[in-house]
C-alpha cells in the first residue's frame, strides 16, 4: 500500500496538502490524491507545476477575486493540461476589517458562518465544479489557504463523514504550516494600518472559529447534505462530492 504525505512540499507554495486519510467510520478513510487544498500558487516553479501535475492534479480553482488574480496572476489559468475555474468566494461578503469593526466580540467564525448565509451562489458553483470535475485531483486554493480555502475544506470532509475534531483539526494546521508567512501578512497587515490585535485575530486560525462555523452549519442547516441542497445542488452533485472523498 502506498505511503501518501499530506503536505505537498514545493518552492513556491507552503500550504498545499491533500485531505486523504481522515477516518469516515468503518474503517474507511477519506482518499488520497482526490481533494487538495492550496495557499497562492503565483510563486510555483516549473518543477513545482510539473510535481503537481504528476502527482495528478487535473483541475485547479482558484477561489480569490478578481484583484488578487490580476496581481498575482495563476500559473495555471492557461495550462492546458488542467480545468481552471476561477470564483471569487467572498464577493458578496464585506471587508473582514469592517465586520470586526462592527462587533465588539468578533471572530473568524462570524465571517465564515456569513459566507455560509450570503456566498451560496458562489459556494454553489465551487461545489458544482468539483462535482463535475474530470478524474484526477482537484486542487482549490485561495491566498493563504486558510479562510475560503478552508470553508470549501469543512464541507467536504463533513459531507464525507469527517467528525468535527478532524475537520477543526485539518483547519488549524495552517497556523503551523503556514507561520513563517502569516508573519510577513501581518507586517504588510500592520503596515496598512490594521491593529496588531485585529491583524492577529484575521490571521488566525483558531479552532473555536471552524468550531462555530461547524455547529452553524448543524444547527442551522442541518449538516453539508442539507446545506448542499439547499443551494440548489441535485442529487446526482450530492452523491459526487462524496464519490470524491470516499469512493
Amino acid at each position: 500500500m502506498e505511503n501518501y504525505e499530506r503536505l505537498i512540499v514545493l518552492d513556491g507554495a507552503r500550504n498545499v496538502r491533500d485531505l486523504g486519510g481522515y477516518p469516515v467510520g468503518d474503517g474507511r478513510q477519506t482518499r488520497w490524491r482526490s481533494l487538495m487544498r492550496g495557499d497562492a500558487l503565483h510563486m510555483l516553479s516549473e518543477a513545482d507545476i510539473e510535481a503537481l501535475i504528476a502527482h495528478g492534479v487535473t483541475t485547479v480553482i482558484d477561489l480569490r477575486n478578481p484583484q488578487e488574480r490580476e496581481r498575482e496572476a495563476n500559473p495555471f489559468m492557461n495550462d492546458a493540461r488542467v480545468r481552471y475555474e476561477n470564483v471569487s468566494l467572498f464577493s458578496a461578503l464585506a471587508p473582514v476589517e469592517m465586520m470586526a469593526a462592527q462587533s465588539i466580540d468578533f471572530d473568524m467564525g462570524d465571517r465564515y458562518c456569513h459566507a455560509l448565509d450570503n456566498c451560496q451562489l458562489a459556494i454553489a458553483k465551487v461545489l458544482t465544479t468539483i462535482a463535475r470535475a474530470p478524474d484526477g485531483i482537484v486542487l482549490f486554493h485561495c491566498t493563504a489557504g486558510k479562510d475560503r480555502t478552508g470553508i470549501i475544506a469543512a464541507l467536504m470532509l463533513a459531507h464525507a463523514g469527517v467528525d468535527e475534531a478532524t475537520i477543526i483539526e485539518d483547519y488549524a494546521l495552517t497556523g503551523s504550516i503556514f507561520a513563517p508567512v502569516l508573519a510577513e501578512f501581518r507586517a504588510r497587515a500592520i503596515a496598512r494600518g490594521v491593529p496588531s490585535d485585529l491583524a492577529d485575530l484575521i490571521l488566525a486560525s483558531a479552532p473555536q472559529s471552524m468550531a462555530r462555523t461547524l455547529g452553524y452549519l448543524a444547527g442551522h442547516y442541518g449538516g453539508a447534505g442539507t446545506y448542499f441542497a439547499r443551494i440548489g445542488l441535485g442529487e446526482a452533485e450530492i452523491a459526487s462530492l462524496e464519490q470524491r472523498l470516499c469512493g
